[in-house]
């Protein structure tokens, strides 16, 4: 067995299938990796017992695998900023990431066979060229508004491969973009179980948790001068922040949610950071705006 902080792969280089990397070449070794192969991100400590067992049982599956599956390790406490960014609240966490985006993920050691299937299933998103293509392209459709044929297009997907869960998280998408919420969150539930929680279904569901706050939404304009009036007024804070999100200025959300959090972080049991996460869930991963505002939220919570 691998001694804790070892890999099993030869000093990092550009095609190591497993290195050691940090949050200066994330964006490098893991979003931009991942749109040729998926990544898998192993976040490990020294400290970590079980990481000393999941590392190597990574490892071994991800060479396995035969250049279809990137492995890093980051170890979280010389790389803080991309853990809290990533929410990485336990350790061993993996996330796996395939065209820039998470897509999967667990917590905590698992039995060698369990890794496997988990390797064996990132990999399989390599070959997966002809829907990868049609996901593309429905993904076109719905964002130039031609919703129907986006329709269509994910439940072919779907009735091609029941499990994908970009297709679900899709044809819920053109549903939200047609108002229909119920009918939006009814496509998710119908969504297998082992998909249920991928990075897709959660961001969708976090659109419509948003769509369902934009229809409550107060008058941006007065929610401005009430703060104005007082500054510590949270809730009113709060009620912009959605208010703005509702009107398109997300950055402004954002914004205004880290003051709350910066003033009193647990204000309403902690209210505007779960805000700020439904926010960031709903956003592509390597969306700017979710970016940066992890960033700051991760500063303020380690500050």
């Amino acid at each position: 067995m691998l001694e804790m902080g070892q890999t099993s792969a030869a000093p990092a280089t550009g095609d190591a299938l497993v290195k050691e990397i940090s949050e200066a070449t994330f964006m490098e070794d893991v979003i931009e990796a991942s749109k040729e192969v998926p990544v898998i991100v192993d976040f490990w400590a020294p400290w970590c017992g079980p990481c000393r067992t999941l590392g190597p049982a990574l490892e071994a599956a991800v060479n396995a695998a035969g250049g279809k599956v990137k492995m890093v390790k980051i170890n979280v406490d010389e790389n803080q900023q991309v853990a809290g960014q990533l929410r990485v609240q336990s350790i061993p966490t993996v996330y796996a990431f395939h065209d820039g985006q998470p897509v999967d993920g667990f917590q905590g050691a698992l039995p060698q066979s369990q890794v496997n299937q988990f390797v064996d299933k990132m990999a399989a998103l390599a070959a997966e060229g002809p829907l990868a293509a049609a996901i593309a392209s429905a993904n076109e459709m719905l964002d130039a508004g031609a919703l129907d044929d986006a329709a269509q297009t994910f439940a072919a997907i779907i009735e091609e491969d029941p499990s994908s869960a970009a297709a679900y998280a899709g044809l819920a998408r053109v549903k939200i973009a047609e108002g229909e919420l119920d009918e939006a969150e009814a496509i998710l539930n119908g969504a297998p179980a082992e998909i249920s929680h991928s990075a897709e279904i959660d961001g969708a569901h976090a659109k419509i948790a948003l769509a369902r706050q934009a229809a409550e939404a107060g008058p941006v304009e007065e929610l401005r001068a009430k703060v104005a009036a007082d500054p510590a007024d949270h809730q009113a804070r709060y009620d912009l922040a959605k208010a703005l999100h509702a009107s398109g200025d997300i950055q402004g959300a954002v914004d205004e949610l880290l003051e709350v959090f910066r003033r009193d972080r647990d204000w309403n049991d902690g209210a505007a950071k779960t805000q700020l996460f439904t926010i960031f869930d709903a956003l592509a991963a390597n969306d700017p705006v979710a970016l940066a505002g992890r960033r700051k939220l991760s500063s303020l919570m380690f500050a």
